[in-house]
């Protein structure tokens, strides 16, 4: 816990042990930060869940005498566990080994794992995470050459997020394989053309030879889903753009302090920290933002405390602005705003910015 008698922290921040346990001493000798050996058991976890619950669903989809309740349930406790339980973990999981290698140099080829291995279960595509997220988006910082950024649309539009959406999943691929042909990264664009043509074939081989059913239910329909909730949630974490400076991290990303969802995620909701740093470690983003604060207020940023991401996109679908109001942290002792004007100023930065309405300071 983290406070400077003004604002309060409860997202995880790291405390080293005074010692280790057996399993933890085997898995330090691989990994490159003791810090991150919660992936571990996680991934652990998910290889104990998803694969065997996948044979389970191929088994009862080709079975022909397989009772309808019993393959409804096993769908609805796999759909449950991928989408409800696991899904905000696995992918900040992805989102920070991806950022920051998770095995020592010498056992790099591990690394291969999580992308490769565990991703499509979760609709993640090997190589694509790597190729918009890490090489494309934060080099581009939701700025014009981002191909996810926020700014041509209001950000409180339902049309506006279907037709961000429905690009991204419809021609975002081929936009991307554009974009790194153009900045001349061609080892990227290859590696993300074969891990979507990897999945593209397993889908088409598993659906030909054993069942499309199955394969709709483990790993088309979850593909579907997440590629929805990521696109999402980075409409909530670029929503409230300061139009004259939108370059500006601090205003041009949100922060969701003290959630549940940091607990699950890894501290995902510290987004302006993340875009300052791309590799900071997630345990330590909450100290940043305490030591920083300063610069937080300085910059005018926007914090929202108790909620996340996916409910900051809701509330903007359906422009809850007064509610939204309600979670908005005022991080100056010495302010007093009232909920009219905190609504004014968060309508404001939700507005579609046109070109050259900016600059890039």
């Amino acid at each position: 816990m983290l406070t400077n008698g003004h604002i309060t922290l409860t997202d995880p921040i790291f405390v080293k042990k005074e010692k280790y346990n057996a399993f933890e001493r085997f898995w330090l000798k691989y990994i490159n930060d003791e810090r991150d050996l919660p992936f571990v058991r996680l991934s652990i976890k998910l290889l104990c869940i998803f694969p065997p619950l996948a044979v389970l669903i191929y088994f009862l989809s080709m079975n022909a005498n397989t009772p309808w309740y019993l393959w409804w349930g096993v769908v609805a406790i796999y759909l449950f566990l991928d989408w409800a339980i696991f899904l905000g973990p696995f992918i900040l999981m992805l989102h920070n080994t991806s950022h920051r290698s998770f095995f020592k140099h010498k056992y790099k080829k591990w690394n291969n794992f999580i992308p490769w291995v565990i991703g499509p279960f979760f609709g993640e595509t090997p190589e694509t995470y790597f190729a918009h997220h890490v090489a494309m988006h934060h080099p581009e910082n939701n700025m014009e050459e981002d191909l996810s950024t926020t700014m041509p649309f209001r950000r409180d539009s339902v049309r506006g997020f279907l037709l961000y959406f429905c690009t991204f999943f419809f021609i975002g691929m081929g936009q991307l394989i554009n974009y790194h042909l153009k900045k001349n990264r061609k080892p990227i664009m290859w590696w993300m053309v074969i891990g979507e043509a990897s999945f593209i074939l397993l889908c088409v081989a598993l659906s030909l030879t054993l069942s499309f059913k199955a394969t709709l239910v483990v790993f088309i329909i979850p593909l579907f889903f997440t590629r929805l909730m990521m696109m999402a949630g980075n409409w909530a974490q670029h929503a409230f753009v300061d139009a004259p400076t939108p370059g500006n991290c601090h205003r041009n990303s949100i922060t969701c302090i003290n959630t549940t969802y940091n607990k699950k995620s890894w501290n995902d909701g510290y987004h302006i920290s993340h875009h300052l740093r791309p590799n900071r470690h997630w345990t330590d983003h909450p100290k940043e933002f305490m030591d920083n604060i300063d610069a937080y207020i300085k910059e005018d940023a926007i914090v929202f405390h108790t909620i996340d991401f996916t409910t900051v996109w809701l509330f903007l679908m359906l422009k809850k602005y007064k509610t939204l109001a309600k979670y908005y942290v005022i991080l100056d002792p010495n302010v007093k705003m009232t909920q009219e004007e905190i609504i004014a100023k968060l309508k404001h930065r939700t507005r579609r910015i046109e070109d050259r309405q900016y600059v890039t300071a």
